[in-house]
């Protein structure tokens, strides 16, 4: 446990980078939002206040790039396992999510009753890539669980690219994504042709729940367990 607990201290080296860095891309991205409609005649662009959420999920995944690349030499320089390293890295990511996701709750209640941050701009609540307020349910806990799974997702993905980057380069974390592009292409195509007319009604008739925090709890076991698997071979 100790060990665990000096893993997550490491985390902590550059809190600039692993703590502010997100939230500073999603003030920026929440006053740019909430300006834009007050600037500009057109009222549609209201629908894209949640491109600042997209942009605060990615922000995440590169830090946790950068965890493994930078700090994986550094914990191991300190007699520290990768066994150790990648557990602790995933606890802290696990209790990070969870700790952000009920920090945007809290954010999307002030969403809610400010009536849009006073512009009527939806940000936490949805945006152009889901109707309306589909990412808002009733279950406080359901609604943490909407933010926080898929983070902690990105979270195992960036810890994954981390380990493919510090095992095979640079090289081989763009056969990594290469890869994974045309394998996400497959299967979607796949998914199209077999549900053929009933495809979209598959993924509208089910609930936010079940789209953002049910169904991404398998990739989190796939990237968890391929980390795991690759972090072992990973040389200093």
């Amino acid at each position: 446990m100790n060990r665990l607990i000096a893993v997550a201290r490491l985390q902590l080296i550059a809190p600039t980078f692993q703590l502010a860095m997100p939230w500073l891309i999603l003030a920026a991205s929440l006053v740019v939002s909430t300006l834009a409609p007050s600037v500009s005649d057109d009222r549609d662009l209201a629908h894209y206040g949640a491109g600042g959420l997209v942009l605060f999920y990615f922000a995440f995944c590169v830090v946790y790039v950068q965890v493994v690349a930078t700090l994986l030499p550094y914990a191991m320089g300190l007699s520290l396992t990768r066994r150790t390293f990648y557990l602790g890295t995933v606890l802290f990511a696990a209790l990070q999510s969870l700790i952000y996701g009920v920090l945007f709750y809290l954010l999307l209640l002030v969403e809610r009753g400010t009536d849009g941050w006073g512009v009527r701009q939806p940000f936490f609540s949805g945006g152009w890539y889901v109707p309306g307020d589909s990412l808002v349910v009733d279950n406080p806990a359901e609604q943490v669980a909407i933010f926080a799974v898929p983070m902690f997702v990105l979270a195992l993905l960036g810890m994954l690219i981390g380990v493919v980057y510090r095992r095979f380069g640079p090289r081989g974390v763009f056969v990594m994504l290469t890869l994974s592009v045309v394998g996400t292409s497959g299967g979607i195509a796949g998914l199209i042709l077999w549900l053929k007319d009933s495809y979209f009604a598959f993924f509208t008739e089910q609930s936010a729940f079940v789209l953002f925090a049910s169904w991404p709890l398998v990739l989190c076991v796939v990237f968890a367990l391929a980390g795991y698997v690759g972090i072992r071979r990973v040389v200093p």
